[in-house]
């Protein structure tokens, strides 16, 4: 029989690219959505994987909900992708943010326990649990959060870690740092970069303003970092991961290069807003994969420069009409 994997978060960015290559591999695929009759296909439908997938409801703070759907389903393989994942919306939010990513990673953790369900379970962490990085993060580097959604991730990574070696379940977190894909909502700053210049590009308005350019981030293609989750849950122990390309680039580095694919001068068109900044941030982040190429096999392919190529190029398409991504992988 094929191996059966369950999605919590299916229809967020990595959902929608996990989904697609585990459904390439052979798996039977199920996600959920809070409500499976409204939840938006839109990611799946753009990559030709909808039909592919079977939905469920669920919600994740509802542990007779997440029970429900894991009991229902017995998957092989649990990928918990779901909770708020905007750094700058924590600070907004940060009650919802702390709930939907702690809560929500115990009730999983939890139905697996009292199911006694042997499935392997993939928690999604993130880079910003290490605050700035000075030198390249590994597994052993303390975490040093600076903001709701890394302090919310810090903890769920160390409840996860408590679960595997107190319960014996196979239980790994990946901690992923950025990266990027045409399905990236807008409320991201790469996306508002993308469509903002594009707007300019096409006359719609003249100016994008951002917040703080000065930041530089270590940013990778997505649909590579879903097969990192995925070699996580079929090496002979669990284990924790960091997944990055080991480069960082300025934020300014990528507007510039954002509007060099368009032909525009960025510094033209471009103004900063001390109302965008946030409260803390993160002056350098980037991630040393050293413990994923030896033991994964798994190295990224696509840096910064090919990333902004492939987003300015998607949503080119995207205006024009011509919305099946799967060629954008």
């Amino acid at each position: 029989m094929n191996k059966r994997a369950l999605i919590f978060g299916l229809c967020g960015q990595d959902g929608v690219y996990l989904a697609k290559l585990l459904s390439d591999q052979g798996y039977e695929v199920h996600g959920t959505s809070r409500d499976k009759e409204m939840a938006n296909t839109s990611g799946l439908r753009r990559i030709g994987v909808l039909d592919d997938v079977t939905i469920h409801s669920a919600a994740l703070l509802d542990f007779r909900s997440v029970l429900q759907v894991i009991d229902d389903v017995r998957p092989d393989e649990i990928y918990n992708l779901a909770g708020q994942s905007s750094v700058g919306l924590s600070f907004v939010q940060p009650v919802e943010t702390f709930e939907g990513i702690i809560l929500g990673t115990l009730n999983i953790l939890e139905c697996i326990r009292f199911l006694k369900l042997p499935a392997r379970f993939y928690n999604a962490t993130s880079g910003e649990v290490f605050g700035n990085t000075e030198k390249p993060a590994n597994e052993t580097m303390p975490f040093q959060p600076r903001s709701p959604y890394g302090v919310a991730k810090s903890t769920a990574f160390w409840t996860v870690a408590n679960y595997r070696e107190s319960y014996g379940i196979f239980a790994c977190s990946g901690i992923l740092f950025n990266h990027e894909s045409p399905l990236r909502p807008s409320r991201f700053v790469t996306q508002k970069i993308v469509r903002g210049a594009v707007d300019i590009a096409q006359k719609k308005t003249d100016q994008l303003t951002l917040g703080n350019l000065d930041v530089s981030r270590d940013w990778g293609w997505a649909p590579e970092y879903v097969d990192a989750m995925a070699r996580m849950l079929r090496q002979d122990a669990p284990d924790d991961y960091v997944v990055a390309t080991g480069v960082s680039s300025t934020l300014t580095g990528f507007v510039e290069a954002v509007f060099d694919c368009l032909g525009l001068r960025w510094r033209a068109h471009v103004e900063t807003a001390a109302e965008l900044m946030r409260p803390t941030d993160i002056r350098v982040s980037v991630g040393d994969p050293a413990r994923a190429k030896a033991k994964l096999g798994w190295s990224a392919s696509t840096k910064m420069p090919h990333i902004v190529n492939r987003l300015v190029d998607a949503e080119l398409e995207r205006r024009a009409g011509k919305a099946d991504l799967r060629a954008a992988q």
